[in-house]
C-alpha cells in the first residue's frame, strides 16, 4: 500500500512549488498524510474490516482536516494541496495525477445505495471550494473552478466554473489564451458578469486577438508577394523608394 509514495512525493514537488524537502512534504503536508492513512483505511475497507476502516478514517480527518471514506478509489499521483476541509465520498472513483484544492466536495445528491458520487479521471483539476456533486463523470484534463457547483458531467479538457456550473465556450478559451499571451490571466472573470471592468478587460482581449489575426493575415499576404518582413526598415531618410514600390506592387 506504500510503493506508490515515492510517486505521490514527487507529484508535490511537480505541483507546488514551495515543497523544499521529501522531509519536508512527508513531515508536514497534511494532503500526504491524509493519502497514506485512506491506503489504509481502504485496505481494510477491502478485506471487509469495516469498523476499523473507519475509525482509522477518523483519526486521518481529525488529524489533516480531510475526510475520505475508506470505500473511496483513489488513483496515483493524486494530490491534495493544502487540503483542510476536503470531502471524499464513499463511492468517489479518482483516476491518476489528479489535484484537489482546499476546501472541496465530491459528494451525493441521493440517500440511495449504489454509485452516487462522482468520477474524476485522470488529470482533473478541482480548484478550492469547489462542489462535484452526483454519480457524474469528469472526463479526462478536465478543470472545474473554484466555487464551482457541478451536478452535470464535464467533457475531456474543458473547464467548468460558476455556479450552477458552465462550460467555458470557445470565446472564452481564446481570451484566455490571449490574456496569457499578455502576461495575466483572466481567470474566473465569466462572459456574463456585469461588472464594467471586467467588460472592458473582455473588450481589450477581443480587441488585441483581432488586432493578433489581421497582423498575422497581413503578414501571410506580404510573404506571399515576396516581403520579408524580418528585415530591418529603414529610416525615412534614407528610405529606398524600390522597397516602398515593392510593397505597393
Amino acid at each position: 500500500m506504500f510503493r506508490h509514495l515515492r510517486e505521490d512525493v514527487r507529484a508535490v514537488f511537480d505541483r507546488d512549488p514551495a515543497a523544499r524537502s521529501t522531509w519536508e512534504i512527508l513531515t508536514c503536508y497534511p494532503g500526504i498524510h491524509a493519502l497514506i492513512m485512506h491506503r489504509v483505511a481502504h485496505w481494510l475497507w477491502g478485506h471487509r474490516l469495516r469498523w476499523l476502516a473507519r475509525f482509522t478514517a477518523h483519526l486521518s480527518r481529525m488529524l489533516t482536516g480531510i475526510e475520505i471514506h475508506p470505500g473511496a478509489t483513489i488513483g496515483r499521483r493524486f494530490f491534495i494541496d493544502h487540503g483542510m476541509g476536503v470531502v471524499i465520498g464513499e463511492t468517489a472513483e479518482i483516476g491518476n495525477d489528479v489535484t484537489l484544492y482546499h476546501g472541496v466536495t465530491l459528494g451525493g445528491t441521493s440517500w440511495n445505495k449504489g454509485k452516487r458520487h462522482p468520477t474524476l479521471e485522470d488529470g482533473v483539476v478541482v480548484g478550492a471550494g469547489a462542489k462535484v456533486l452526483g454519480p457524474i463523470v469528469i472526463a479526462a484534463g478536465a478543470k472545474v473552478g473554484s466555487n464551482a457547483v457541478v451536478t452535470k458531467p464535464v467533457p475531456a479538457g474543458a473547464t467548468a466554473v460558476g455556479n450552477p456550473a458552465r462550460i467555458i465556450d470557445r470565446e472564452s478559451r481564446e481570451r484566455e489564451a490571449q490574456a496569457e499571451k499578455m502576461g495575466f490571466s483572466a481567470y474566473a472573470v465569466a462572459r456574463d458578469q456585469d461588472d464594467p471592468l471586467a467588460r472592458a478587460i473582455h473588450g481589450l482581449l477581443d480587441h488585441a486577438a483581432e488586432t493578433d489575426r489581421r497582423l498575422a493575415s497581413l503578414l501571410r499576404e506580404l510573404d506571399a508577394q515576396g516581403v520579408k518582413c524580418d528585415q530591418e526598415v529603414q529610416p525615412a531618410d534614407h528610405f529606398d523608394p524600390k522597397y516602398l514600390s515593392k510593397i505597393v506592387d
